[in-house]
């Protein structure tokens, strides 16, 4: 009988295509055996570029069926919440759907995995009154895990918000000391709903049925260490875990984005560069800066005399106010006057998105300065590409203490206040000693060593590709 797998990105591209990869991964393998079914709930998340990929998904993969809930109402309150209590809210909304459809009996009978992702907790409850075993899919790292399973340990030693500790520094298993004011971007501020949310769901981790994990063996052996150990949780059993990654999406032209000219020729540009010469700045479909931020990259760029591709989006205005994805950018305006005249000879500046993948494996690519989120580290370590560590939201200073101190994959960018602001001297130092120093060339052999760990994770026989076969062994007979 086959056993249907359904799947819950929540919200966020990013996240639906990684798991995405997944499901691609257990059709390949097992094609008359399971069947996947993708939920998406519409909402604030929404995006042009995620109705694209996914429409383009529905006419290259017919079997994997997706199936859309309707818009959530809209809630005035959610006005005046940070960006992280909406999202909580929204994935409350949004997990009561998901209720509905696995209660219906012809869309229940079957179903032999529930993968939701972190933050769907709230699902378990209902999936195992259903008999449905329930798994998280982690969509960071084992030391991102490894933090969240011991938040709840961290929150019961304090009654402040992490934000007003700035000289406090605290110890998780398998992770390099962490301050107080680095952790990830939920934990900070104790009295927003986004922090409680996170601990909530933190603290019932471990009741799923699994967890699967976007790494793979030996890319992070502190963190999957302790978690293994069971150092990460106090006095509670870790549920099984699973390391299936790298799962990345494939280099496609467009991904979704509305492709212009000039990111149309960014690839044709590369072509005409010398070997692992350019140095890619890109930092994520939420990466934006101020303009007084943009200007002392483009200082740091033009006197670091490397050649480099750079991705520029709109500019933030101030904290807090939310940015619109658009193309339309007047990089004559956001940049210093004649600048890209200057570097026309050495530089190309792309408005607002790059085919990122395909970049980081283009032969002229030497480095890359990253805001360290997960897929985007996953994809360098794939391409074999050195980074330079610039975290701008979410988990991504946890990820730059470890890419930096114990993996020693990364130069780490240094802020010059507490507000995150980087000067030009700082852009420019890094971006030379990544392309030209000594600790680039060690970070490139070294990135050269983990990216053939990384392929072969996926061979026969290999770490990832060993730990799905023995997940999908347990689905297969719990479907029976």
């Amino acid at each position: 009988m086959e056993g249907k797998i359904v799947i819950f990105p929540a919200a966020g591209l990013s996240h639906l295509v990684a798991m995405v990869e997944l499901a691609k991964l257990i059709l390949h393998r097992h094609p008359l055996r399971f069947s996947v079914t993708v939920l998406l709930p519409y909402g604030p998340f929404a995006t042009p570029a995620a109705s694209s990929y996914i429409h383009r998904l529905s006419q290259t993969n017919p079997s994997i069926a997706f199936h859309h809930f309707s818009h959530p109402s809209d809630d005035a309150s959610t006005i005046h919440r940070s960006r992280e209590a909406t999202l909580f809210q929204f994935l409350h909304i949004s997990a009561a759907h998901v209720v509905d459809y696995l209660q219906q009996p012809t869309k229940a009978t079957g179903i032999c995995a529930l993968i939701g992702r972190f933050f769907t907790t709230s699902l378990l409850d209902a999936a195992r009154e259903l008999g449905i075993p329930t798994y998280h899919f982690f969509t960071s790292g084992a030391s991102a895990l490894a933090f969240f399973l011991h938040f709840p340990t961290i929150h019961d030693r304090t009654t402040e918000s992490f934000k007003d500790l700035p000289t406090e520094v605290f110890c998780f298993p398998g992770l390099p000391p962490l301050k107080a004011t680095r952790m990830p971007e939920r934990a900070l501020d104790r009295d927003d709903e986004g922090y409680h949310g996170m601990l909530y769901f933190s603290q019932h981790l471990p009741e799923s049925n699994g967890i699967i994990v976007n790494t793979f063996e030996g890319f992070e052996p502190k963190a999957t260490q302790a978690i293994e150990d069971g150092t990460c949780l106090l006095n509670r059993p870790t549920p099984p875990i699973y390391y299936m990654g790298p799962l990345i999406g494939e280099a496609r032209e467009g991904e979704g984005h509305a492709v212009t000219a000039d990111q149309h020729c960014c690839l044709t540009w590369l072509d005409t560069q010398p070997s692992r010469s350019v140095v890619f700045l890109c930092f994520g479909s939420l990466g934006t800066f101020l303009r007084e931020q943009i200007k002392e990259i483009a200082k740091g760029l033009e006197n670091s005399g490397q050649r480099f591709l750079w991705v520029v989006k709109n500019p933030k205005e101030g904290k807090g106010k939310k940015i619109e994805e658009s193309t339309d950018v007047d990089l004559e305006a956001l940049l210093p006057e004649e600048f890209l005249e200057r570097t026309r000879d050495r530089g190309l500046v792309v408005k607002a998105w790059a085919p990122q993948v395909a970049v980081l494996n283009h032969p002229s690519l030497g480095g890359f300065v990253t805001h360290c989120g997960w897929n985007s580290v996953l994809e360098a370590v794939v391409a074999g590409v050195p980074m330079v560590a610039w975290p701008l939201y979410a988990e991504q200073q946890l990820n730059k203490a470890v890419l930096v101190e114990d993996m020693k994959m990364a130069i780490g960018m240094e802020e010059s206040n507490e507000d995150g602001f980087v000067s030009g001297e700082e852009v420019e130092k890094r971006v030379r000693e990544l392309m030209e120093g000594e600790e680039g060339r060690e970070l490139r052999e070294r990135s050269r060593k983990t990216r053939e760990m990384a392929l072969a994770a996926w061979r026969e026989k290999g770490s990832s590709t060993t730990a799905l076969a023995k997940l999908l062994d347990i689905w297969a007979h719990g479907s029976v």
